[in-house]
């Protein structure tokens, strides 16, 4: 069993800032791609940010530059630090992470519940 658990969400301002968390706990037995998805109402699921082991990251051109996406391999947890926030960045964020359970078997793709995200003046 592996779970996703996210915090940070809010209700901010325009141009603030927030930092969202997500940790994965259970049968871990290893890690690769983790990253954070976003979706607000009427729309699909988008892509926000990913990384991978080795800390490579990957931004949607609507964050770059106002995102940053990093993580403690040690704690199996990946953030998310959101600054000058915009009314277009309000959504639901969800974790996401490629993890395998055992030595030799396949990834898993695995998802959080997801956490809210407001900016509002």
């Amino acid at each position: 069993q592996v779970q996703l658990v996210e915090s940070g969400g809010g209700l901010v301002q325009p141009g603030e800032s927030l930092t969202l968390s997500c940790t994965a706990s259970g049968s871990i037995f290893s890690i690769d791609a983790m990253g954070w998805y976003r979706q607000a109402p009427g729309n699909e699921r988008e892509l926000v940010a990913t990384i991978t082991s080795l800390g490579s990251t990957n931004y949607a051109d609507s964050v770059k530059g106002r995102f940053t996406i990093s993580r403690d391999n040690a704690r199996n947890t990946v953030y998310l630090q959101m600054n000058s926030l915009k009314p277009e960045d309000t959504a639901d964020y969800h974790c996401n992470a490629h993890i395998r359970q055992r030595r030799f078997a396949a990834f898993n793709n695995y998802w959080g519940q997801g956490t809210q995200v407001t900016v509002s003046s």
